[in-house]
């Protein structure tokens, strides 16, 4: 039997882009959450490195991220084996979840175990760094991070010595466009002035106070090119959501809710309407 990996997705609490950097990335400051809807990844014994994949309409070749988190880690092992590799994809690509760098990170943790790797948690995430930004955050164990640098230097976070899990149900919804990252961070000015603590706001778990002071920098030119992004986040609002944002550089958008029964209505009314959103549904964790 194939080994399996879940791949969850991310949101982004909050998002700042602080300046650019002379390698041309960008410093930011984001509060990431993972949350429970994934992908997952099967890998099996092979003569060769291969992937398949439940979407066609995803790349198979080295264009993704799964397989160049294979080759990197094959390359840094010597590893001579190869592996047959399937991507079950659930949580849509182009969204801000990050769902590509946690298949990569996926990837990694599913091939140490094949191929009976001795790689310390610290060599995997220097392999996942120069896959993406992202990967570190997804190899790591606690649910939520504060993230500086370009997203992968990371603290965890917590509240009253317990990792932080959001206390409230979250929706997630996913009109059917897709958003370029480096086209979003173009559209960006970046700015370290007037700069609320990203960290201070999550944990005082106030969300009438997050819509407010908790903000992401993509949502205003992203909601102002895609106008599928901007209607459904004014339908977002239009519920009983106490939270709506853009995650990452979209198109996800999300709502937070207080009420479980509340966050249902707003998925079937969404599900119902006209937008054409894929929608996701994690309850509050008790």
């Amino acid at each position: 039997m194939p080994l399996t990996q879940n791949a969850p997705a991310k949101i982004n609490l909050g998002l700042h882009v602080l300046r650019q950097r002379p390698d041309g990335y960008h410093d930011i400051e984001t509060i990431l959450h993972r949350i429970d809807w994934a992908d997952t990844i099967a890998a099996a014994p092979a003569e060769t490195l291969s992937l398949t994949c439940s979407d066609p309409s995803l790349p198979t070749d080295e264009n993704n991220l799964c397989l160049q988190a294979a080759h990197r880690l094959a390359d840094a092992f010597d590893v001579t084996a190869g592996a047959a590799l399937h991507l079950e994809k659930r949580v849509p690509y182009g969204a801000g979840l990050g769902s590509g760098s946690s298949d990569a990170a996926a990837t990694l943790r599913l091939l140490t175990r094949l191929w009976d790797l001795d790689a310390s948690l610290e060599t995997l995430r220097e392999i996942g760094g120069t896959i993406g930004a992202d990967v570190p955050f997804f190899l790591t164990a606690p649910p939520a991070a504060h993230a500086t640098g370009r997203g992968d230097t990371l603290s965890p976070l917590s509240k009253d010595g317990a990792p932080y899990r959001l206390p409230c149900s979250l929706l997630v919804a996913v009109p059917t466009v897709t958003v370029s990252t480096p086209w979003a961070y173009g559209q960006v000015t970046p700015t370290e002035a007037n700069r609320p603590s990203l960290r201070s706001l999550v944990l005082s778990e106030d969300p009438s106070h997050w819509q407010e002071a908790l903000g992401n920098d993509f949502e205003a030119p992203v909601v102002a090119a895609e106008p599928a992004v901007g209607a459904v986040r004014t339908a977002l609002r239009e519920t009983d959501a106490a939270y709506v944002s853009l995650s990452g550089s979209g198109s996800a958008v999300y709502g937070l809710f207080n009420a479980a029964d509340a966050a249902r209505a707003a998925q079937e009314m969404l599900r119902a309407g006209p937008l054409g959103v894929r929608t996701h549904l994690m309850p509050a964790t008790d």
